[in-house]
């Protein structure tokens, strides 16, 4: 095994396995305080970041300097350290739902519908009754499972919820990366560092309400499973309790291909990259990974890979297009360009440092191989598919659970093999009985250089966290005002409805998916966006004229439409205005509701009487 070394000793006494409460109920405390005086009704293009209180960051500088001073103790109690992490999640990953009255993020939303869609048709349908949601009806895994969680909680729907996914979904990470860290040290500095350090670069935001949220906490299990008891002196300690491990995989990995497209690839490259180390010879949990996935594939899913496998045969290999914005995923204003630049230094800043660990940690660089190959392995999926242009995102998610352990180390003092370690102390302690039969005293403790820079580093990607995850809030929050306006208009629009809209950024956007229709316009050609805002009314007019009787034809625009218009470079605020100005002007349009964040118009219908 390996440890770290040439750190301070433990403070003597009851006051060194207490102190570190102080500093963690001093940040919850601030974090509590914070909360309470932070006002969400007005938010700008820095999102949460410019709304919160003072006190919150103050709160999490205390949070994350309590955790650093405490952590380097190898002789404190792991659970201070353990204590220090919830601590950050609940930081991390509550503040939202303690402060937004309402469920984040249009996808979760989306979610919500398919989950709807579910309870409601008692089934799955098949692609062409559900158009381009077939992707979600042919990997129901996580749908299903939620179905049945709504049923047995006795809830209206998972909206009721789905706010504290992201703590959930960070919860149940947290038992597999323990585990996957502890096959290769015992040294709870490392471990929890490691751990630490995952969560605050983990800013991509797949913690939502999704079924890449789960998946991903399989993938990591199924990791740690084969990390730990898949080795060669595991197999070697017994076949019979490789089976049962064995069953336990497969499990995990039906699951993680029921549920969702990207993850069982990802999980594969990790095996196969494994399985090109020595250490790791044993094919069993490649080879049902493949063997499951391919089942799936050429099964259930087979609908919708028919129609989608040309456009993705055609990605492969074009790097350039896989990792390019483009039009309408273009951060624009100076808050979602800050947003963006910090996430991408958060993200440059933690695989700087696991390559300086890397570099460093000699002992490490070779007991941990395994997990530095399962770092590297997705890094060829850049060139496999756009996947939406956000590979970029999920690459780094998958590489994050060995990156992070490198990046601690590089952190800390060097790791040397516990021999080593054991001749050390036996000189330190030698020296110290002679500095103390010559002097009577022991030395003073020192805070040096190997300790305040490592902190300013934990202490700048941690709070670099919050605009990488919460810098885009104006986009992801709708007010009850606009959820109230959207769940208006489906309760009174009749089946086979179109409705129409800037794009799909509102809640309960996909409502009714199964019997009404959408058009988003700024999804279509940007020749088409361009003749709407030239003529908007008219233009609108007449792409909604097909809808006939009992059917309607709907204009839905939101708050959260306006606001990832402007701040994904689509159009402005004043060509919005100019087609809302316009529809309200236009004598073929009806106003059915408004309020503070929203309109609603209906399209006249000629040949009979207006309701």
């Amino acid at each position: 095994m390996t440890d770290l070394s040439d750190l301070p000793p433990a403070w003597p006494g009851r006051r060194a396995l207490a102190w570190p409460g102080v500093p963690l109920l001093v940040a919850l405390a601030l974090w509590a305080y914070a909360v309470r005086h932070t006002d969400v009704s007005r938010l700008d293009d820095y999102g949460l970041v410019s709304a919160l209180h003072p006190a919150f960051w103050a709160g999490l500088a205390v949070l994350t300097t309590g955790f650093w001073f405490t952590v380097r103790d190898a002789r404190r109690p792991g659970a201070w350290s353990a204590a220090y992490v919830l601590g950050l999640l609940v930081m991390e990953r509550a503040t939202q739902a303690v402060l937004y009255p309402t469920p984040l993020y249009a996808w979760a939303w989306k979610h919500e519908a398919v989950i709807d869609h579910l309870l409601t048709a008692g089934g799955l349908q098949t692609a062409d009754q559900v158009g381009d949601m077939a992707v979600y009806d042919q990997w129901p895994g996580f749908f299903a499972a939620q179905a049945a969680l709504q049923r047995l909680l006795g809830v209206d729907s998972t909206a009721m919820f789905m706010a504290w996914w992201p703590l959930a979904s960070s919860l149940m990470l947290l038992l597999p990366l323990l585990l996957i860290y502890r096959t290769f040290t015992e040294d709870r500095r490392l471990i929890w560092t490691a751990v630490w350090l995952f969560y605050v670069a983990n800013w991509v935001g797949q913690d939502y309400f999704s079924p890449q949220s789960v998946a991903y906490a399989l993938h990591v299990g199924v990791l740690a499973v084969v990390l730990r008891r898949f080795g060669r002196s595991a197999v070697r300690r017994g076949r019979p309790r490789q089976a049962v491990w064995t069953v336990v995989i497969t499990v995990m990995i039906v699951a993680i291909v029921i549920s969702h497209q990207l993850t069982p690839g990802m999980l594969a490259v990790c095996l196969l990259a494994l399985c090109l180390s020595r250490r790791y010879r044993d094919w069993v949990p490649l080879v049902t990974t493949v063997v499951i996935f391919l089942a799936w594939c050429l099964t259930a899913a087979l609908p919708f890979l028919s129609v989608a496998m040309p456009e993705m045969i055609r990605s492969i290999g074009d790097v350039g297009a896989n990792v390019e914005t483009g039009y309408g995923a273009t951060p624009t204003g100076t808050g979602a360009i800050a947003t963006s630049w910090a996430a991408r230094l958060l993200s440059g800043s933690v695989l700087l440092l696991a390559v300086v660990g890397v570099l460093r940690q000699r002992v490490l660089r070779h007991r941990a191989w395994p997990l530095l190959l399962v770092a590297a392995a997705p890094l060829p999926m850049f060139a496999a598919s756009s996947y939406g242009s956000e590979m970029i995102f999920r690459v780094l998610l998958f590489m994050l659970p060995g990156a992070a352990f490198f990046a601690a180390a590089a952190l800390l003092p060097k790791v040397r093999t516990l021999a080593a370690d054991a001749a050390a102390q036996e000189t330190g302690n030698r020296q110290t009985t002679g500095n103390r039969q010559t002097t009577g005293t022991a030395g003073p403790r020192r805070w040096g250089i190997g300790t305040w820079v490592p902190l300013a580093a934990l202490l700048g990607g941690t709070l670099a966290f919050v605009p990488a995850y919460s810098g885009k809030d104006r986009i992801n929050y709708f007010p009850p005002q606009e959820v109230a306006l959207v769940r208006q208009l489906f309760d009174q629009a009749p089946e086979g409805s179109l409705v129409v809209a800037a794009n799909r950024n509102y809640p309960d956007a996909y409502a009714s998916y199964w019997s009404i229709d959408h058009y988003w316009f700024l999804d279509d050609a940007r020749s088409h966006v361009d003749r709407i805002v030239r003529d908007p009314a008219a233009t609108l007019a007449d792409d909604m004229a097909g809808v006939e009787r009992p059917a309607r034809a709907y204009f839905l625009l939101t708050q959260g439409q306006l606001a990832n218009s402007e701040m994904n470079g689509q159009l402005d605020k004043a060509q919005l205005d100019r087609i809302r100005t316009s529809v309200a002007a236009s004598p073929r349009f009806r106003l059915v509701a408004e309020n503070s964040a929203g309109w609603l118009y209906v399209l006249k219908q000629s040949g009979g009487a207006e309701r």
